[in-house]
C-alpha cells in the first residue's frame, strides 16, 4: 500500500457525496475511482473528486489496480448484490453503508460471504462518532452506575429527495425502522453492552409523502414510531421517532439513567436546515445529573465548523473515516463489525414486524 490510501467509491448520491467531502479532508487519502450510474449525481461527484476515474460499472471499478479500499454508499437494496460482486472480484477493505441488507432472507448470504472475506469489513454507523455521543459513551458508566433505562429520541425532517425516490418505499429501504433506525438500535447495543431479547413497537405513516405518486407507486414509508426493546441483562431501551418535527431545536436526544444518576446528550440537526432568522444554530450539549449530590452539570460539545460544513452528521463522517483508514492500513481495529451491522438490521426488522402485526417479537 502506498502512502496515499486510494478509495473506490460505489454510489455517490447524497450520502456518497458527504463521504467524498470528508475523504477530501482526510490526511493521506483520496478518491481514486467512482461508480455512479446516475448522470447528475456522477457530475456532482466528479466536481467533488476531480482526480477520480469514473467507471461505467462496479466490475470495471474493481479492476482498478490502484485501489486500497472500497466504500459502498448505494441505495439499500443494492448492498448485498454489490457485496457479492466485490467478494468475487476484489475483496479489499470495505466500508459498507448501513443498512447491510433489507430482506431477512439475505442475512445468511451475508454471513457466508463474510466468512471467506480476507479483508476488514466495517459497517458505516456514523451516529457512533458524533462528538457528543462519544462524550456520552465515555461517561455513561460512571454517570449512571450502570444503565437501566435508555431513551433515544429523534425529531427530524422528512426523508429527503433521492435518486428515483427510492427512499419512499419499504421494498427498497427495508422500512423506516431499518433504513433510519438501525443507527439507534446500534447505539442501544453499544451503550448497554448487551443484546436485545424482545421488541415491541407502534409505528406508521401518518403525515409525510401521502399525497405523492411516482412511477414506482404511492410511498408506503413510515414517518413515526415508538419502539421498546428489552435486553438480556434487564435494561430497557426506547426509541421515539418523528419525521415531521423539523421545527425542533435539537434533532437527537439520548437519555441514559441508572442507580447513580442520569446522562443526556442533545444534538442539533444539519446546520444547513437551521433558519437564518433564528441566529446561530444550536450547539450539542451533554448534561450529567447525579442523584447525590443533586445538581445537573451541562457542557457544550462544539464541532469544527469545517466538519459541520462537510456533511449532515455532526462531524461524525470524518471521525469514522479516520478510524476506518487506520483499519484499512492494518493499524487499527474494526470498530463496527459485520455482526454489529447484522444485529442492527435484525432489530429494525423485528420492530417493523412488531408494529405491523401488533405483537411482541422475540430475538
Amino acid at each position: 500500500m502506498s502512502d496515499i490510501l486510494n478509495y473506490g467509491v460505489i454510489g455517490c448520491g447524497m450520502m456518497g457525496q458527504e463521504h467524498l467531502r470528508n475523504i477530501a479532508l482526510l490526511p493521506g487519502a483520496r478518491v481514486a475511482a467512482i461508480f455512479e450510474p446516475d448522470e447528475i449525481q456522477a457530475a456532482a461527484a466528479g466536481a467533488l473528486a476531480p482526480e477520480a476515474v469514473m467507471y461505467g460499472s462496479l466490475w470495471d471499478l474493481l479492476g482498478d489496480p490502484r485501489l486500497d479500499c472500497l466504500l459502498v454508499a448505494s441505495p439499500n437494496h443494492l448492498h448485498v448484490s454489490q457485496f457479492e460482486e466485490i467478494a468475487a472480484r476484489n475483496p479489499l477493505p470495505l466500508l459498507m453503508e448501513k443498512p447491510l441488507f433489507t430482506d431477512p432472507d439475505d442475512a445468511p448470504r451475508l454471513k457466508a460471504m463474510a466468512e471467506g472475506y480476507a479483508a476488514p469489513i466495517w459497517v458505516a454507523m456514523e451516529y457512533r462518532y458524533m462528538p457528543p455521543v462519544q462524550t456520552l459513551l465515555d461517561q455513561v458508566a460512571q454517570a449512571t452506575g450502570g444503565v437501566k433505562m435508555l431513551t433515544i429520541q429523534e425529531h427530524r425532517f422528512p426523508f429527503l429527495d433521492k435518486v428515483g425516490f427510492w427512499n419512499r418505499f419499504n421494498r427498497y429501504t427495508g422500512g423506516t425502522l431499518v433504513e433510519k433506525c438501525c443507527h439507534f438500535f446500534d447505539l442501544m447495543r453499544l451503550i448497554l453492552r448487551d443484546e436485545p431479547v424482545r421488541v415491541m413497537a407502534s409505528a406508521g405513516q401518518e403525515v409525510n409523502h401521502m399525497a405523492e405518486s411516482y412511477e414506482a407507486g404511492t410511498p408506503d414509508i413510515w414517518d413515526s414510531a415508538y419502539v421498546i426493546c428489552d435486553f438480556a441483562g434487564g435494561a430497557r431501551a426506547m426509541l421515539e421517532l418523528c419525521m415531521y418535527a423539523e421545527g425542533s431545536r435539537f434533532q437527537e436526544e439520548i437519555s441514559a439513567i441508572g442507580p447513580a444518576g442520569k446522562i443526556e446528550t442533545r444534538i442539533p440537526g444539519p446546520g444547513r436546515f437551521w433558519p437564518p432568522h433564528l441566529g446561530a444554530p444550536p450547539v450539542s450539549e451533554v448534561v450529567v445529573s447525579p442523584r447525590n449530590p443533586r445538581g445537573p452539570q451541562s457542557i457544550e460539545i462544539p464541532v469544527d465548523p469545517q466538519l459541520l460544513a462537510a456533511g449532515d452528521h455532526n462531524g461524525s463522517t470524518y471521525y469514522q473515516h479516520v478510524r476506518f483508514a487506520d483499519a484499512a492500513r492494518g493499524k487499527g481495529p474494526v470498530e463496527v463489525s459485520l455482526t454489529d451491522g447484522l444485529r442492527a438490521v435484525e432489530m429494525g426488522l423485528a420492530a417493523q414486524a412488531a408494529a405491523l402485526e401488533g405483537r411482541v417479537v422475540t430475538l
